[in-house]
């Protein structure tokens, strides 16, 4: 368990699952996520995830499920997943009601410490909805680069959501950790 900025980060454990399920869900999805800045209500609907989704992360042993609490209540979480040489940062959300404030800032920079000490990486990769650019431009500012790499979006497959566009598609965004 490590502090920072009145935050305690600590790995999740099968406890967490309903919980951080519901913090994804709210902070992307629903009226609720609407509270928030980070919501993609307007181009995907159904879940983001799900507690086998969410397990899966926990039990990984390459994985670690971040989970942010700011006095005593689970405020946000990430994953970071080890790949060789670089990071896999994802299912990262912050609560709706606290967006905005600068949270997401400090977590993502304690992400990127972890994964750099903890596994000795020099990048973090993460995967984007290229239609997101708010999301995108945010990352950017964070020292994130566009690479142009693009993966097909999982339509059909409703444990991803329900499009409500047809253009959707991951863009890999790349950071330098040294």
């Amino acid at each position: 368990m490590e502090t920072t900025a009145g935050l305690t980060f600590r790995d999740a454990t099968d406890a967490d699952v309903d919980t951080l399920v519901a913090l994804v869900e709210s902070a992307y999805r629903g009226d609720d996520s609407r509270a928030g800045w980070t919501t993609e209500a307007d181009i995907l609907e159904g879940q983001r995830t799900d507690p086998e989704g969410v397990l899966a992360v926990i039990k990984s042993p390459d994985s670690r499920l971040l989970t942010v609490e700011r006095d005593g209540q689970v405020v946000a979480c990430c994953q970071l997943e080890h790949r060789g040489t670089y990071a896999y940062f994802g299912m990262f959300a912050v609560s709706p009601t606290l967006q905005g404030d600068g949270l997401g800032k400090v977590i993502i920079a304690e992400a990127e410490r972890i994964a750099r000490e903890t596994w000795g990486v020099t990048e973090m990769h993460m995967t984007v909805i290229s239609v997101r650019n708010d999301l995108v431009a945010w990352y950017e500012r964070r020292g994130y680069r566009r690479t142009g790499q693009m993966t097909p979006f999982p339509y059909g497959d409703e444990r991803f959501g329900v499009p409500q566009r047809d253009d959707l598609q991951f863009e890999l965004l790349v950071k330098p950790l040294v």
